[in-house]
């Protein structure tokens, strides 16, 4: 049994032969390999995307998606361990891990972190519970790193630039009207790095550096790979003969929990916004973002209407990737 937790924890070549079963299901491949299984989707956490993806998928494998929402719909659900039970929540993960493992062949959960102790939140313990107590492979649908936008990403990549070795992969930083999680931003930082390419990463102010654990991350992915990492806080250098542009918000940690002194620092920062003469820049690059994205804030209506522009590509690979996974854990 195996879960999928982070792309860390997996070989660039597992990687990619998801990525290339991805591309089989995208172009036609038909089949139900999955027929008479069941997959649990907890969601702590609003999704379209994800959600969306995950219960079509699941359909079109020809398994059954049990979607649940602790707090709303189910239990609320307590996931430290050795705590006296007097809260809010009702049930304990190991009794939920316990009893979803024998009903189902597989568990995804989304549960982002609390913005109130990054060293707590840095952790990852609410899947990381679910993984220990689970025995079945547990799936991650975005917690501190987002592994199935990974995929998708990647996916994306390679289908619009090639071989992404040797490629200039721009991850900027835009501005936002609150701190956002960081997860998408570690986790293109990791895929990008996996797979070779050169890396810029944008930044207005060195409080927007990620984890250090994602940072020293993809230091060893690139001395592995062959690609490297840069963080600079020049945009026209950043964007200079670009292959590939993909924007993000997040929060600077340093601030974390404390986000009016956080908006303070963020402020003057509005124009990382990814406009066309920022494009222009790049060589002939493909732009992209996890979606949702707030048009004209993070990336202009020009930009998002242009050609380049593969946000729509990257959130149908969501589907095609998170099939070929759950087809490679559970079948």
């Amino acid at each position: 049994m195996r879960h999928f937790l982070n792309t860390i924890d997996w070989s660039r070549d597992e990687l990619q032969a998801l990525l290339d079963r991805a591309r089989l299901w995208r172009e036609g491949e038909s089949g139900r390999p999955l027929a008479g299984r069941s997959v649990a989707l907890l969601f702590l956490n609003p999704s379209l995307r994800t959600r969306a993806s995950f219960e079509v998928g699941v359909h079109e494998l020809g398994a059954h998606a049990v979607v649940l929402e602790p707090g709303k719909g189910a239990w609320g659900i307590e996931f430290e361990t050795g705590v006296v039970m007097d809260g809010d929540a009702e049930e304990h993960i190991a009794e939920v891990a316990g009893v979803l493992s024998r009903y189902c062949d597989a568990i995804a959960l989304r549960a982002f972190p609390l913005f109130k102790d990054w060293q707590e939140d840095r952790q990852d313990k609410v899947i990381r519970s679910l993984a220990q107590y689970a025995s079945v492979p547990v799936i991650n649908m975005e917690t501190i790193v987002h592994p199935c936008q990974e995929l998708a990403l990647m996916r994306t990549v390679q289908d619009h630039i090639g071989s992404p070795v040797g490629k200039t992969f721009v991850l900027t930083w835009t501005w936002h009207p609150r701190p956002l999680n960081t997860a998408v931003a570690n986790s293109a930082l990791l895929i990008a790095s996996k797979f070779g390419m050169n890396i810029r990463m944008l930044i207005p102010d060195e409080a927007y550096r990620l984890d250090e654990q994602f940072m020293d991350a993809a230091d060893r992915q690139c001395e592995a790979s062959g690609g490297s990492l840069e963080v600079t806080t020049a945009i026209e250098s950043a964007y200079s003969g670009a292959d590939f542009v993909y924007a993000k918000s997040w929060g600077a940690l340093p601030f974390y929990g404390r986000p009016d002194e956080e908006a303070k620092l963020r402020e003057p920062y509005r124009h990382f916004i990814v406009d066309e003469e920022k494009m222009a820049l790049t060589d002939n690059a493909r732009f992209s973002h996890c979606l949702p994205l707030r048009r004209n804030i993070k990336a202009t209506d020009g930009v998002m209407d242009a050609d380049y522009c593969v946000a729509l590509d990257e959130a149908e690979n969501r589907l095609h990737t998170q099939k070929a996974l759950m087809a490679e854990l559970i079948g």
